[in-house]
């Protein structure tokens, strides 16, 4: 019996194991647009990416499509060049001037440096009607196993749709601005050799700032008319997430109300339907959306992604704490407010809450 245990303890170290290589296969990088161009003047940009189809879950699968030609033209034969925002490699720009006009249609095309030549199909700009008012209304969502629920304000517009046609809205958050609120006499700095117990260094300056944002809605807000043609109707047509910040004082933001074709309207459905899957067995699987461009030499390639043309019109609204009916607990930044990404210490030129 001993005589076997040594066998084995010899045989033991030269047992040896294959590795096994695992060989996955390199997704399609696919095309995808982001371009939303309306007949608000400004710069209207056009974002180029190719991802792959395993998902943005994967660093370094998302990448810029840089150095292409993007053009966009009317029904009238007008054509628009697009430069690429240097700083920003990827997005392509119009003049600071361009809006679309209601009535026109307009044609999104892009060469990439490889030659492969894509275009949209043609979008028409309907006109769209005033936000006739803006408002808010608190609302909460319950957080599993967190005692406070995640919790913020929903924007609700009131529009007179227009009667006889049928209208397909989308909104947008657009620029914000609040008050900040920080405690720079708490401010306490890292440990160092001059202050190796970190003992507070209270600043006098500065508690309170206005910071700018740009906030990403926190879903996808549309309509269309089937049910209020020709009606007033009230709509929950934004989000602004409570951080804490945000509310402690007031909070500005402008909402973008943009009209939209029927086909941009259909695509819009189908994205927020794929982004509010819940994740149980009777959840649709997912899919490739494509959009309203192709690749002019070959059709099937999937393209991803939609180029939106329509009218806008903006409502700006101030929201005061007390307009809250629930708040978060108030979060501390114990510093200077102006060390704050995008806070400046004076109020904006047009700041009249």
């Amino acid at each position: 019996m001993l005589r076997r245990f040594i066998y084995l303890i010899f045989l033991l170290p030269v047992a040896c194991i294959d590795p096994f290589e695992v060989g996955l296969e390199t997704g399609e990088q696919l095309l995808t647009v982001e371009a939303v161009f309306t007949s608000q003047p400004g710069r209207q940009t056009v974002r180029l990416t190719r991802s792959d189809t395993y998902g943005s879950v994967f660093e370094g699968l998302i990448r810029p499509v840089r150095s292409a030609t993007v053009v966009v033209r009317d029904d009238l034969g007008n054509v628009v060049f697009l430069e690429e925002d240097q700083e920003d490699r990827g997005t392509y720009v119009t003049t600071t001037d361009f809006a679309t006009v209601p009535g026109r249609s307009y044609t999104l095309q892009i060469q990439t440096i490889e030659g492969k030549v894509y275009s949209s199909f043609p979008e028409k700009v309907q006109a769209v009607p005033e936000i006739s008012n803006l408002s808010v209304q608190t609302t909460t969502v319950p957080v599993e196993g967190e005692i406070n629920p995640r919790s913020g304000v929903q924007l609700v517009v009131d529009i007179q749709d227009p009667a006889g046609e049928n209208n397909f809205y989308f909104w947008k958050n657009g620029p914000a601005v609040y008050v900040l609120e920080t405690r720079p006499d708490l401010f306490t700095p890292r440990p160092s050799d001059t202050n190796p117990s970190r003992e507070p260094q209270p600043k006098p300056c500065c508690f309170t700032c206005y910071r700018n944002e740009q906030i990403d809605n926190s879903g996808i807000f549309i309509a269309n008319d089937d049910n209020f043609n020709g009606l007033s109707t009230k709509i929950v047509a934004g989000f602004v997430e409570d951080d804490g910040l945000r509310f402690v004082n007031t909070y500005r933001v402008d909402l973008r109300q943009i009209s939209i074709s029927q086909d941009a309207y259909r695509f819009l459905r189908l994205v927020k339907q794929q982004t509010e899957i819940s994740g149980s067995v009777f959840d649709p699987p997912p899919a490739n959306i494509r959009g309203n461009l192709v690749n002019l030499e070959d059709p099937e390639e999937v393209v991803l992604g939609y180029f939106i043309a329509g009218a806008e019109t903006v409502r700006r609204i101030y929201i005061d704490k007390n307009d809250l009916t629930f708040q978060q607990p108030k979060s501390i930044i114990p510093d200077d407010c102006r060390l704050v990404e995008g806070a400046q210490e004076d109020a904006p030129a047009d700041w009249n809450p």
